[in-house]
């Protein structure tokens, strides 16, 4: 298997505070992996050390191609352009469309043509059913559309994994379950997904592989 993840003998540090010790597991192409644990128990701290926001110092670990101990300051924007990354708050920019949201993400990832960036914007919006709601403002519309917006954004670039934390947090019941299986179909399609949750009846529905925060450690439950 292709492995889009691979963590060996890592110790995850906030400044000086050893947050997580001897993390060690692998996240194969296409899979789709939960991650859980108690609020401070270094789920955060884990994906912010996939996208080389806290620095590797201890260990080893690949990303996407990316040697994470060995990466440079210049190599970063790189990283992150082969990763989509979906936040709980969807941290759209309130001031522009839907569709502008979108292009601007384009712009600051080095698209230059105009009428690929639009036909991307689009054909993405399409994936996630929101393919009439281009014109529109984020405050126009529901959570449930704003994340998919936060998902359509996260597939701009075509990346190889998806880190989602906590996608479903600010969302209903109904609502993350639409969800869910866009992220399922996502991952059918050869993609990664590494979801950061805490809807334990998301589990029931969609069983996947988890990985366990505890303790100051990660621990692979298996299914």
């Amino acid at each position: 298997m292709d492995k889009v993840v691979d963590f060996r003998n890592v110790n995850i540090f906030q400044k000086k505070n050893l947050i997580l010790s001897d993390v060690n597991f692998s996240i194969n192409k296409g899979e789709f992996v939960y991650l859980v644990g108690k609020t401070g128990s270094g789920k955060s701290s884990l994906m912010q050390t996939m996208y080389a926001d806290i620095p590797l110092v201890e260990g080893e670990a690949e990303v996407v191609g990316f040697e994470l101990h060995r990466i440079k300051e210049k190599e970063i924007p790189f990283l992150r352009r082969k990763l989509g990354i979906i936040f709980q708050d969807f941290q759209l920019l309130i001031d522009r469309s839907v569709t502008e949201n979108l292009l601007f993400v384009l712009k600051a990832t080095g698209w230059k043509d105009k009428k690929k960036m639009q036909e991307r914007a689009i054909e993405v919006l399409d994936k996630v059913g929101l393919s009439t709601k281009g014109y529109k403002m984020p405050h126009q519309l529901s959570g449930g559309e704003q994340q998919r917006v936060a998902i359509a954004r996260a597939l701009l670039n075509d990346p190889e994994l998806i880190l989602a934390d906590e996608p479903t947090g600010n969302l209903d019941p109904e609502t993350s379950l639409g969800l869910m299986q866009l992220l399922v179909e996502i991952s059918h399609s050869g993609r990664s997904i590494l979801m950061a949750t805490h809807d334990y009846k998301l589990f029931e529905k969609f069983p996947a592989r988890t990985l366990k925060c505890e303790d100051g450690k990660v621990l692979d439950m298996g299914k």
